[in-house]
């Protein structure tokens, strides 16, 4: 079990959901990934990403996707790529990234309570 934080702690997280408006193979990364750009509303707008998730998605089918991403990380340099918020997966058996959305449609920039 990871170690216990406090609801403060939790809150310090800004977790919102996004729509992927572009995704980019990114031959480039040491392991296999995707570039995203992720659109979060006007109120933080479009931020850009590299995932490790290519066990079960292609670029081209995740345009027009809703995901969930911490967007209050500092942004983090990526070979020649910066990354600027962090999308939300749980592995799979394999260790295969399975990304984390929202069941329904909700506003771009939403955050999770």
């Amino acid at each position: 079990m990871a170690d216990p934080i406090t609801f403060d702690d939790f809150l310090k997280v800004d977790i919102r959901a996004g729509r992927v408006t572009r995704a980019e193979p990114f031959p480039e990364a040491r392991k296999p990934a995707i570039k995203l750009w992720i659109d979060f509303g006007p109120e933080i707008g479009e931020r850009k990403t590299s995932a490790q998730i290519t066990a079960h998605y292609d670029p081209d089918r995740l345009v027009g996707r809703m995901v969930m991403a911490v967007v209050n990380f500092p942004p983090r340099q990526i070979g020649k790529f910066m990354s600027e918020v962090l999308v939300l997966g749980v592995s799979d058996a394999e260790g295969g990234i399975v990304l984390l959305s929202p069941d329904h449609d909700v506003p771009l920039g939403g955050r999770m309570h």
